[in-house]
């Protein structure tokens, strides 16, 4: 495998570096951000970050031009968030709506649908979120239970009653629409009855409660549905396929993953320098572990580069990226757990002086990526997605009833 640059795609890596060089916050690429006391400042911020983004055209770079992208390949994608990533750029506040939203639009909205949705996307005019977990069903997407049922409107117009609930959705509260997994065939096998709709956060009957997490943040929110009206017009893809969208969906969820790859360089960079500075590479028993965190970040870019080569050749990520985010989610657990063994005892405190390694920056990280086996599919939901579509093992049996 040839790993060295093009011409032009060393040339769009300077070209981004230049323009965040120009553009980048000073308070951003000094080091780790700042953390805002407020979510709801880090979204106003981050929604003037993305819009300044958007209009240089280094947001959706894979996106088609007339939705505000460059109509790049994968690999410049991988360039411009790798480079977004090195340079502590603040996170994309849209993530949600430019990696899986954008995406699933592109492949099953109808035209009307992108001309209404994908414009405002990339400038953060809207944001978006993701219904598809629940309580009763987890990862089980299949098993969702927020029931949706034809109606006509007084003007005559077909649509759909929402009702039901969804957990765990990041930044549900400053959503403006979200993607929504939603039952509307209960007499069928569980995957055949699903429909995917886009849904207005502020219509009537949409109540959302923030969670409080173990990092003291609320990021995640509960969604609960009460009679909720839903326009046909914002059915996206067949009645009943929704599963076929939202497989696709999770296929970019699961995939490559280039800002957490310059994340974790990053961040086993700090933890060397840290074991250099309280002699940690002189204790027997964390050596190893500091060459085992080291080794598996490496490995974590060479899976990225495998993907990312079988993306280039027009390929699907296909049901492999579950193996690509099964292993960097543990890797990152373990890495964090050797972290605070280097901390020692420090590893308990919260506050302090940002110099001090108590200080609560990598507290929040090892809190924050305890998560990481859970989102965007339980790791035990990715092993039986290995097991059975790329592996081809038999099926785990169903349980009698």
């Amino acid at each position: 495998m040839d790993l060295s640059p093009s011409a032009a795609e060393a040339a769009l890596r300077a070209d981004v570096r230049g323009w965040l060089h120009e553009h980048l916050p000073g308070e951003y690429g000094q080091g780790l951000p700042p953390r805002f006391e407020d979510l709801a400042d880090e979204v106003a911020f981050g929604r003037e970050w993305q819009s300044k983004l958007a209009s240089g055209r280094w947001v959706g770079v894979p996106w088609p031009e007339e939705y505000g992208g460059r109509g790049a390949g994968p690999v410049e994608h991988f360039i411009v968030t790798e480079e977004l990533a090195r340079a502590r750029a603040p996170e994309l506040v849209g993530r949600i709506g430019i990696n899986l939203v954008g995406p699933t639009l592109l492949a099953h909205g109808t035209p009307e649908q992108k001309e209404q949705w994908l414009p405002r996307i990339l400038p953060a005019e809207h944001l978006w979120c993701q219904l598809f977990s629940e309580p009763g069903a987890g990862s089980d997407l299949a098993a969702v239970a927020t029931r949706a049922v034809r109606t006509t409107t007084a003007e005559g117009a077909e649509a759909w009653v929402l009702d039901g609930q969804k957990v765990w959705t990041s930044y549900a509260q400053f959503a403006d629409w979200g993607l929504c997994l939603a039952r509307t065939n209960p007499d069928v096998a569980k995957q055949h009855g699903i429909t995917t709709l886009a849904v207005d956060m502020r219509a009537p009957g949409v109540e959302v409660r923030p969670l409080r997490q173990i990092t003291d943040e609320t990021e995640f929110n509960e969604v609960f549905f009460d009679a909720v009206v839903v326009p046909d017009t914002h059915r996206i893809g067949p009645v009943d396929e929704g599963w076929q969208v939202a497989n696709s969906t999770l296929t970019h969820e699961r995939g490559i993953n280039p800002r957490q790859l310059v994340i974790h360089v990053q961040l086993v960079e700090e933890l060397l320098r840290l074991a250099l500075a309280s002699g940690a590479f002189d204790d027997d028993r964390l050596r190893p572990r500091l060459a085992q965190a080291a080794v598996e970040v490496r490995l974590f870019q060479l899976h990225n580069w495998r993907t990312l080569s079988r993306l280039a050749k027009g390929q699907a990520p296909g049901p492999e990226g579950s193996a690509l985010k099964l292993y960097w989610s543990e890797m990152s657990k373990r890495l964090h757990d050797t972290v605070m063994a280097v901390l020692g005892p420090a590893a308990p405190l919260w506050h302090g002086a940002s110099e001090n390694p108590g200080d609560g920056t990598w507290q929040r990280s090892w809190l924050y990526y305890q998560a990481s086996s859970i989102w965007a599919g339980t790791n035990e939901i990715q092993r039986n997605i290995l097991s059975e579509r790329v592996l081809g093992m038999p099926r785990e049996p169903k349980r009698a009833s």
